[in-house]
């Protein structure tokens, strides 16, 4: 959708759990020396200023990010996140937030590849300025969901594929399914991350729905809420579908996820689901 920002976003609660498995995935397939192929549908401007004035009209980091930037209880998993954040920042203070490519580009070694799209003009200009002359890294000016399958299967054949649209067409929610099912007829032994938001319940019963009867194996959903479920505007929990997890991800979640659910919870509301929505 044009009209989407994620500067208005960056930092809050769905970020924090977003980045956080983002991380492990990646650091989990750089174990071995072998190239990894990442792809993100959806990038965004990549870098976000966090005393801008789209980040302080709801200032959502300072529910996020912001409750985890001083602690000394970290989960390692939480710690990795944190501190990545942090060399991104000067003199501690808490002033940018690095979005998925960054990230990533902060992850890549020199084998790797980092494949970009973004449809919004502005956007894309900004993430072009984020994140420089980087051979390892192309910029697409481009519908991700759309044009992102030509890609697949990488020469590497090892891939990362994140998908994260701003769900503010109701569409997408189908749409997303679709092209998950594609992407994995062409490459089956990817990982794939689902991103999605909680704001009409129903919509994530029939994504998931979806995916469950797909025909696609080894799916687990990994949901972090901070309020119940409501029918009033506004997100209330979001999560991240993985497909073809790695085997550690459960065991770090299963620590990480309630913790997060104590720090970022509102009132004593939060919660947080782990489920296998299908078996290897």
């Amino acid at each position: 959708m044009l009209s989407y920002r994620h500067a208005f976003h960056a930092g809050n609660f769905a970020d924090v759990l977003k980045h956080i498995i983002l991380i492990q995935l990646f650091e989990y397939l750089s174990k071995k020396d072998q190239p990894i192929c990442c792809i993100d549908t959806h990038a965004g401007a990549g870098d976000y200023v966090l005393d801008s004035a789209y980040a302080l009209k709801n200032s959502e980091f300072a529910s996020g990010i912001g409750r985890l930037w001083s602690r000394q209880d970290l989960p390692d998993a939480v710690a990795s996140y944190v501190e990545l954040i942090k060399r991104a920042n000067n003199n501690g203070k808490m002033t940018h937030y690095l979005g998925s490519p960054l990230i990533i580009q902060q992850l890549l070694r020199k084998q790797d590849r980092l494949c970009l799209y973004e449809l919004h003009s502005t956007e894309v200009d900004l993430l072009a300025t984020a994140i420089g002359r980087d051979k390892r890294v192309k910029i697409f000016h481009a519908d991700g969901l759309k044009n992102s399958l030509g890609l697949l299967p990488p020469q590497e054949r090892r891939g990362l594929i994140l998908i994260d649209p701003s769900y503010e067409l109701k569409t997408d929610y189908v749409d997303v399914a679709n092209t998950l099912c594609a992407m994995h007829k062409r490459f089956a032994t990817g990982t794939y991350a689902l991103w999605y938001p909680v704001v009409d319940r129903r919509r994530n019963q029939a994504l998931e729905r979806a995916l469950q009867t797909s025909g696609i194996k080894n799916i687990q959903l990994f949901e972090l809420g901070i309020a119940a479920d409501s029918d009033e505007y506004g997100m209330t929990a979001s999560g991240l579908i993985i497909i073809n997890p790695p085997w550690t991800l459960t065991t770090q979640m299963q620590t990480v996820l309630p913790w997060l659910v104590e720090v970022l919870g509102n009132n004593g509301a939060g919660s947080y689901r782990i489920q296998t929505l299908v078996a290897e």
